[in-house]
């Protein structure tokens, strides 16, 4: 039968480069062969051939009963235990050099969700990995006081009781407050225990905490004492509901339908027809314009420059009519509307124009006397009567459907007003010149890179910082006033009330009356000194500040490299002198399986404390590893089954190896496991091939996942990881040396294996531990001589020797059994059959093939008494290998 070129080539993907084609007679005793090939005969069936290419302690260990699966029950116990050793503490007697890491603290208020889930699996993934390298470890764990989420909570709580807060008053309030952060605030951390954190709770901070508040306070006097802090009435966002100024960061945007309502303006002097007609979203803000402007080069509107407009509904209240370049010539009609008081951009535009700023709005949301007739009507209700008015007044030109942009309150849903108010705020540019020079000189890495420019970007453009606000809950703002004093005019920033009294009666006398700030501080001021007040600042002299300062890396979400991260950056280059970290680590958003948001509209949210009860911790914490640095990350069902099914198959793979050790009595066998050592080429050279193979394939994946670990690649490490066990170990390894313990050849050729599947398993559960510990612990106390916990055993030597000949003989193997089971696939041979063959191959592939004919049989089903090898291949072969050969893979 004739082969053409083409059928040759299309049958060569099942072996790659490493084989050339498997060919396949459709006649019976009809052989074809190529050049440097196995030939294998099957009897009573077709013939296959196959290429191959040629080569150039001490004491009694025990071995315990393993369960039929791992207990998630067990998570818990292993928890305590790890805690109750101090496993989770620095240790300065293994090294000195720590790796420290803060944790972004999470609210009080809290529940554990999936952005929990992935930052606790990360930075215990590097915690867990440094602790075995033999670094004082410390993960330094705590919560946010969460200024307006905790509030809201409370008062939430109190109004189900008919209860106000200002009916309690600030004291009382606040007392009710922390009696609810008490009782409820450890929900948080008992959730994140679950997630097998292995924090020092030893250390565990809250940023309310006698320590932490004095750092801020002392953070506060020292910027304002180098005029860094300063009080001022300016454009802020503003939570009508909470009546408080918000930060950027909660404000949540969405694009909802509206309206544009097109309105006469009509100029002074001119006639009734003569007027200039504006296009707005929000005309009940008509009240505080004080100015109308057109484009300088806007032809249409360029006779009324200079000119008067008449607000309407103001009692004929005049305005200018001025150009500016910032006016868009084509939005609307060209002609924009200036209300300084409660349009961000206007209010810049106000501010470079000199024009006066008019507030038309109550705290509440209500029309303020500015408004005239609409004073104490909401502000939506306030648009819609206003309209009305506007059309019987014949000052309509048209309302047309229009997509708003409409900022929210992320905590409360409503609509924010941008409102003029009252406000502390730190002058940024200063800060973050510091902070830009820290990335472009080094000193700062971001992972990954491309967020560099955005920080760049972000820094390059900061405004200043709003951080008061109008709450009760929080750090109240270190600022006393004199009673019967003009606030603006003089006020005592001061460590203390104390202090501030002091300070009054220097000025004014023993009877002086002060009484302190009713505001408190953004929650995002006393989390930008986290990294520093949690471990004792402004002590320096602290052990801990000593100790873990700057601490190593900083990983959150890419969502606040700005809100939180830069300011982190910004204070502590300020306030010590040095980065608060040297590494940022950004991750990204947990989505959906369809790469949606999740959210509970969508009813698309997995909820973590449920995956893990299905699951199991250790499934959950290496499905979220697998993602990339900076990318959004998928999650679905399926992805947790698979690696579920993963977390069985180590259990199962470690119950091979246990069931497979010597019994505790038989103490030769444990001595002639112990004989065999994998440090040095020569030992290795020692070992048969499959052991040689997987020992050297293992120290190749020791520096290929710690160059990795090193380098943050985490998804690659799990990956790296997964593919060796499963498809190295477990598909293969663990397969071969059942030739070893079940086939005739005594102990001494079982101890070559017995002593491969212990050195390399134990070394797979070292490798795997920071990303799935409780499995990987079980199963290592399940292990002989375990005198260390895992948690705290040595990370596996690195540059150890391996055998790339042996990894490419025992490849050579790998491929003739693929060849040999497709081939009993092809023609439907029974699993339990055990076949003959006949290989040929060159003498030197024969020499190491023939060696491990048990292993070949195990695993193709030979039958090993009728398996031969030769490397004359039969002269019908012979005639037909030149013609052939010229179109096979090398």
């Amino acid at each position: 039968m004739a082969f053409s070129n083409a059928s040759l080539l299309s049958s060569s993907c099942s072996v790659c480069n490493r084989l050339n084609p498997l060919l396949f007679s459709t006649q019976r005793r009809r052989r074809i062969s190529l050049s440097r090939s196995h030939f294998i005969r099957f009897r009573s069936m077709r013939l296959i051939t196959v290429s191959v290419a040629g080569m150039g302690d001490s004491g009694v260990f025990t071995s315990p009963e393993v369960a039929k699966a791992f207990d998630f029950s067990a998570e818990e116990r292993i928890y305590k235990w790890w805690e109750s050793q101090g496993y989770f503490k620095p240790n300065f007697e293994r090294g000195s050099d720590p790796f420290v890491v803060p944790m972004p603290p999470p609210n009080v208020t809290g529940s554990l969700h999936m952005g929990h889930a992935m930052f606790v699996t990360l930075e215990d993934i590097m915690v867990r990995y440094h602790r075995m390298r033999g670094r004082p470890t410390l993960w330094l764990p705590g919560t946010d006081h969460a200024g307006i989420a905790t509030q809201l909570v409370v008062e939430r709580m109190l109004a189900a009781e008919g209860i106000k807060r200002v009916d309690l008053g600030r004291e009382e309030f606040t007392k009710r407050v922390w009696e609810w952060k008490e009782k409820y605030g450890g929900t948080i951390t008992n959730q994140i225990k679950r997630l097998g954190a292995s924090c020092d709770w030893t250390r565990e901070r809250f940023t309310l905490d006698a320590q932490l508040s004095r750092a801020v306070v002392e953070a506060f006097v020292r910027l304002h004492e180098k005029g860094l802090i300063y009080q001022g009435s300016y454009m802020v966002n503003w939570s009508p509901n909470l009546q408080t100024a918000v930060s950027d960061l909660e404000v949540e945007y969405s694009e909802e339908p509206g309206a544009l309502y097109h309105i006469k303006y009509r100029v002074a002097g001119g006639s009734r027809s003569d007027y200039l007609t504006i296009a707005t979203t929000r005309p009940e803000t008509l009240f505080g314009d004080t100015a109308v402007a057109v484009h300088p080069e806007d032809e249409r509107y360029s006779k009324y420059i200079g000119k008067q407009a008449i607000v309407p509904m103001t009692y004929g209240r005049h305005v200018p009519i001025i150009s500016d370049k910032y006016v868009d010539k084509d939005f609307g009609t060209g002609v924009l509307k200036i209300s300084p008081g409660h349009d961000h951009n206007d209010y810049l535009l106000a501010r470079k124009l000199g024009l006066p700023i008019l507030n038309i709005m109550n705290k509440d949301g209500t029309l303020n006397e500015v408004a005239g007739l609409y004073c104490g009507l909401d502000r939506f209700e306030a648009r819609k009567k206003l309209w009305s008015d506007l059309e019987e007044t014949g000052l309509t030109v048209k309302k047309e459907a229009y997509t708003l942009r409409v900022p929210r309150s992320q905590r409360g849903g409503e609509i924010i007003e941008p409102l003029v108010s009252k406000q502390w705020f730190v002058t940024m540019e200063p800060l973050a010149e510091k902070a830009l020079q820290a990335v472009e000189k080094g000193e700062l890495t971001i992972m990954p890179e491309r967020f560099e420019k955005i920080y760049d970007h972000w820094l390059s453009n900061i405004k200043d910082w709003c951080i008061s606000r109008q709450l009760w809950w929080g750090h109240r703002i270190p600022v006393w006033y004199i009673v019967g004093k003009d606030c603006e005019e003089e006020y005592i920033v001061a460590r203390s009330t104390e202090e501030a009294l002091q300070k009054a009666r220097e000025k004014h006398g023993k009877n002086v009356e002060i009484y302190q700030d009713p505001d408190v501080l953004d929650t995002w001021f006393s989390s930008a000194l986290w990294p520093f007040s949690t471990l004792g600042w402004p002590d320096v002299s602290a052990e801990d500040f000593k100790n873990f300062y700057p601490t190593s890396v900083l990983e959150t979400g890419h969502d606040i490299l700005f809100f939180w991260v830069a300011r982190m950056v910004m204070m502590g280059l300020e306030f010590t002198g040095k980065v608060p970290f040297s590494n940022i680590y950004l991750h990204g958003l947990i989505r959906d399986s369809q790469g949606r948001k999740m959210s509970k509209t969508l009813g698309n949210v997995i909820d973590p404390l449920d995956t893990i009860k299905e699951y199991g911790t250790d499934a959950l914490r290496f499905t979220l590893s697998l993602g990339t640095a900076g990318q959004d990350l998928n999650l679905s069902i399926e992805r947790l089954t698979s690696n579920k099914a993963f977390t069985n198959k180590l259990w199962n793979a470690g119950k091979f190896v246990l069931q497979n050790l010597p019994r505790q009595s038989d103490l030769p066998a444990w001595k002639a496991m112990q004989d065999f050592k994998f440090d040095t080429e020569e030992s290795l050279l020692k070992l048969p091939l499959p052991e040689c193979w997987v020992v050297s394939k293992l120290h190749m994946l020791i520096d290929a996942v710690t160059m990795s670990y090193d380098k943050f690649f985490f998804g690659d490490v799990a990956r790296e990881i997964y593919d060796f066990f499963w498809a190295d170990f477990a598909d293969w390894y663990i397969e071969a040396s059942k030739a070893r313990l079940y086939q005739s050849g005594g102990d001494s050729v079982a101890s070559v294996a017995q002593a491969v599947l212990l050195y390399v398993f134990e070394n797979i559960l070292k490798l795997l531990h920071p990303f799935m510990p409780f499995v990987t612990e079980e199963l290592w106390q399940s292990l002989p001589n375990r005198e260390t916990a895992l948690i705290v055993s040595a990370w596996p030597q690195t540059s150890l020797p391996r055998q790339a000949e042996s990894v490419k003989k025992f490849e050579n193997l790998q491929a003739l059994t693929r060849a040999i089971r497709n081939a009993r696939a092809e023609y439907s041979v029974e699993p339990a059959r055990r076949i003959s063959a006949s290989i040929v191959a060159s003498s030197e592939v024969i020499q190491y093939i023939s060696k491990e004919r048990e292993v070949l049989a195990l695993l193709s089903r030979l039958d090993l008494q009728n398996v031969s090898f030769t490397d004359s291949p039969p002269e019908m072969i012979s005639r037909r290998r030149q013609s052939i050969s010229s179109s096979c893979c090398q």
